[in-house]
């Protein structure tokens, strides 16, 4: 192929190539908003007609990864990906989470009441967790094999489109456009839930994520188109990829601390936002909604700083580095929230630490993903994204649960009290310091990463712009 050939590709047009960031970057929007939608409203579950405890809120929030996990969706995932290309997954992950999202919105809608076949059926056995709980568990676990899915489909198509170019800005604001979902749901779910029924803004968070199907259709042609200028009109992962390949993955010990680094780091991010606002507003003596609020702006300093950052690591470097930094920075932040005595005249305070994550959550995701190119054979990149996604959804998995046990361990009787309508609040000690526990751990596979890279030479303090 020669230069006057390659310069005609989609990807070398910078028009091309950000128009189709931009299509796929709006879904993981959607999917964002539509995994938190239901974060803010932690209280309000805890109360009649659905009276879902701690423990209860918690099990439902780690169910989104069960399928990922125990029936290792995700590895099959990248299979798929690597074996039926790009276009095919994401129509795929789209149509999944669609499917997903209208179970859970059924389940805690006014339909599913007692009365009905299936509620009656759910509530007949394990009568300590509700059959709503149930049921939007079962939905939650669909769509959360399509959200992953579509997160690893739009890793490899970013690293297809922006190889030798701006890789880790691409990355980074596909990240930042994501996490803009997760302050609007912050600052949408309460109002909407409070002017209408909890049901309100579940029900527009599915209609996005149909526009956002849409999305995904629209960019099906876009690439289909550039690989019929690059002459591929497969896959070239379809011609190469064995499942012999995924082996490697479980055999490279660089490959492995990035994982677990990964979900070291990740296990005290999101499971802590579907907590965040009930701590705050029990730690802070406030109101739902305000905590809410004042949790919206954690995305918001992540949204600004990952494209920044994501530009500093294609023209400067220091992944690994900037790995460390952000562990430490997540880990002074749970401290902060575990021990300083806050109370409702703390929000200066508690405005730093959230800042400081959103410090921290800039500075870990636009090191890590554009770090995994770096690590294996693009032929084999999705089914390496997918691992680390596998992995990570284990801790996922667990974290909810184990901080919601932790909470019904260190407050008994709280969860009896509120549903029985009386003055209670949580104390969130115990759960932040395990919180604070795995940033510390973060820091360590961090410092042995940028030892293995000084070793071996993977040049992940190098820069990702090709000169």
């Amino acid at each position: 192929m020669t230069t006057e050939q390659i310069q005609k590709n989609l990807s070398d047009s910078p028009v091309m190539r950000w128009t189709a960031l931009i299509l796929i970057a709006s879904v993981m929007f959607f999917a964002y908003m539509f995994v938190d939608v239901l974060s803010p409203l932690q209280t309000m579950l805890e109360k009649p007609p659905l009276n879902w405890s701690a423990e209860t809120y918690g099990t439902f929030a780690g169910s989104e990864y069960f399928l990922n996990v125990f029936a290792f969706f995700l590895i099959f995932a990248g299979i798929i990906l690597d074996k039926m290309g790009v276009r095919f997954t994401a129509i795929l992950s789209g149509v999944v989470m669609v499917v997903g999202a209208s179970i859970k919105l059924y389940a805690i809608s006014s339909l599913f009441v007692e009365g009905n076949a299936l509620y009656d059926v759910l509530n007949s056995f394990w009568t300590s967790f509700p059959a709503s709980a149930k049921l939007a568990s079962v939905g939650f676990m669909i769509f959360g094999c399509g959200v992953e899915m579509a997160g690893v489909t739009v890793s490899k198509a970013i690293v297809k489109w922006f190889t030798g170019k701006e890789l880790a800005l691409a990355m980074g604001l596909e990240m930042a456009i994501a996490r803009l979902g997760v302050f609007a749901v912050f600052r949408m779910s309460p109002w909407l839930a409070e002017s209408g029924a909890i049901t309100k803004p579940v029900a527009i968070c599915c209609l996005l994520l149909c526009i956002g199907l849409l999305n995904f259709i629209v960019y099906f042609f876009l690439d289909r188109k550039l690989d019929r200028q690059l002459g591929e009109m497969n896959e070239e992962a379809e011609e190469q990829f064995k499942i012999s390949d995924i082996a490697k993955l479980f055999t490279s010990k660089t490959f492995l601390i990035v994982a677990f680094l990964c979900v070291l780091y990740y296990s005290a991010i999101f499971p802590f936002q579907k907590f965040a606002t009930n701590m705050l507003e029990n730690r802070l003596a406030i109101s739902s909604a305000d905590a809410a609020s004042l949790f919206s702006w954690f995305p918001i300093g992540a949204m600004v700083l990952t494209p920044l950052l994501g530009s500093f690591l294609d023209h400067k470097g220091k992944g690994a580095s900037m790995l460390m930094l952000g562990a430490i920075l997540m880990t002074v932040c749970h401290l902060i929230f575990a021990l300083y005595p806050l109370n409702s005249d703390s929000k200066v305070v508690a405005y730093i630490a959230i800042i400081v994550l959103g410090v921290s959550f800039s500075l870990v995701p636009a090191a890590l993903w554009p770090s995994v190119p770096k690590l294996v054979e693009n032929r084999f990149l999705g089914s390496a994204y997918s691992v680390i996604f596998w992995i990570q959804n284990i801790g996922l998995m667990l974290f909810p649960v184990i901080i919601g046990k932790a909470l019904a361990f260190a407050n008994p009787g709280v969860a009896d009290a509120i549903q029985a309508g009386e003055s209670a609040s949580y104390d969130y000690t115990l759960p932040m310091l395990i919180f604070a526990s795995l940033g510390i751990l973060a820091f360590i596979l961090g410092l042995w990463l940028k030892v293995e890279d000084r070793k071996k030479g993977y040049g992940l303090e190098l820069p990702n712009i090709q000169k």
